[in-house]
């Protein structure tokens, strides 16, 4: 198992197949068209790990990167979707679907508890522990320190057995189906953040 650092791109030839990939962002802040994009964290669930940084004013001409997130036909394993779709499609151009967020799997699924965060999910379902004191960083810097790059790393380290738990759980409470239609949803959302009603349910009744 590694760690593989990258500027602007991945490399030809990297995360080339079939199999769903993790993925997940660091950026300067919440609000997606003031707080540049800073890293794309992506692995496919072999051991290895891949960060992608952006630098101030990049371009985010990154063809090989762009390629992955885009294939119709893989699986992107998110927690909390909603916000990294629109941070890719905002600075990436792609809508890095289709979708399957964890944290949506988890609400429907941990019905129990109020705690969604990624650091209880994979205590809970797999027994490990990840340090989230990295999570207020300064992604931006013109250095990443290890402990930085390790955060990074662990976002997507679990997604893909994270998932593996969660889907017999949907199945075993009858919300497959249910799930699978909010991920589907998922790209819409992200781009009604980026249109404004980020804060405004459209189907409520107010």
């Amino acid at each position: 198992m590694a760690v593989h650092f990258h500027e602007e791109d991945l490399p030809e030839g990297v995360l080339t197949g079939t199999s769903p990939l993790a993925v997940d962002t660091e950026t300067m802040g919440l609000i997606t068209h003031r707080d540049r994009l800073c890293l794309v964290q992506i692995s496919d669930g072999s051991g290895d790990e891949h960060l992608v940084r952006f630098n101030p004013g990049s371009a985010y001409d990154a063809p090989n990167l762009k390629a992955v997130l885009a294939d119709p036909a893989r699986i992107k394993l998110y927690h909390y979707a909603r916000f990294d779709l629109a941070a890719i499609e905002y600075y990436l151009g792609v809508m890095a679907a289709p979708v399957f967020c964890t944290k949506i799997a988890s609400k429907l699924t941990r019905t129990y508890t109020d705690r969604h965060g990624l650091k209880n999910l994979v205590n809970e379902l797999l027994g490990a522990e990840i340090s989230k004191q990295q999570q207020s960083s300064d992604w931006g810097g013109p250095e990443l320190s290890p402990a930085q790059r390790d955060y990074a790393a662990s976002d997507v380290r679990f997604l893909h057995a994270m998932r593996d738990k969660l889907i017999p759980r949907l199945e075993r409470e009858g919300r497959l189906e249910m799930a699978q239609a909010c991920f589907d949803f998922l790209p819409t959302r992200a781009r009604l953040d980026m249109a404004g009603w980020a804060e405004h349910d459209i189907f409520s009744h107010a």
